[in-house]
């Protein structure tokens, strides 16, 4: 699982009606489908969620190779039209993925994340489109399924 982690982020903001309803149902995963040029033509507000890698978790002598648990790295890309629309989204997602989160750990012991680290990027200007933006990363802990 933990080489899809990106995937349960998708699936936790798609499941806030309110927030896709704030952005329009605009939540990509990796990159935005589209050409270039029209890509630079989305409207905003949106969200990108991608999959930053991942490192395995060595913690005894015992795991031959690798270990039952993976460092996953996971970012999500937020893009509002304003600093104010842009705090406002901010909160929203960084809500929406800690109440998700939480409620899945309480609910399901075999639920892959188990716990994350959470840190926010410097907000961010883009004349030419022109919007507001900021990267949120999660490194979560992740049960690696394939073990």
């Amino acid at each position: 699982m933990s080489l899809a982690t990106d995937s349960i982020f998708v699936a936790a903001l798609k499941g806030n009606s309110e927030l896709m309803s704030q952005i329009g149902g605009r939540v990509y995963s990796t990159a935005i489908p589209l050409p270039d040029e029209q890509a630079e033509n989305v409207p905003v507000p949106y969200l990108i969620v991608t999959f930053d890698g991942l490192t395995n978790d060595q913690d005894s002598k015992d795991d031959p190779f690798e270990s039952a648990s993976d460092k996953v790295t996971v970012s999500i890309f937020l893009v509002d039209k304003s600093r104010e629309a842009l705090a406002d989204l901010a909160q929203a997602v960084r809500t929406t993925i800690h109440d998700y989160m939480t409620q899945q750990l309480s609910e399901d012991e075999n639920f892959p994340i188990q716990d994350y680290e959470f840190t926010a990027e410097s907000v961010r200007y883009e004349a030419s489109k022109p919007c507001h933006w900021q990267v949120f990363t999660y490194v979560c802990d992740v049960n690696n399924d394939e073990q």
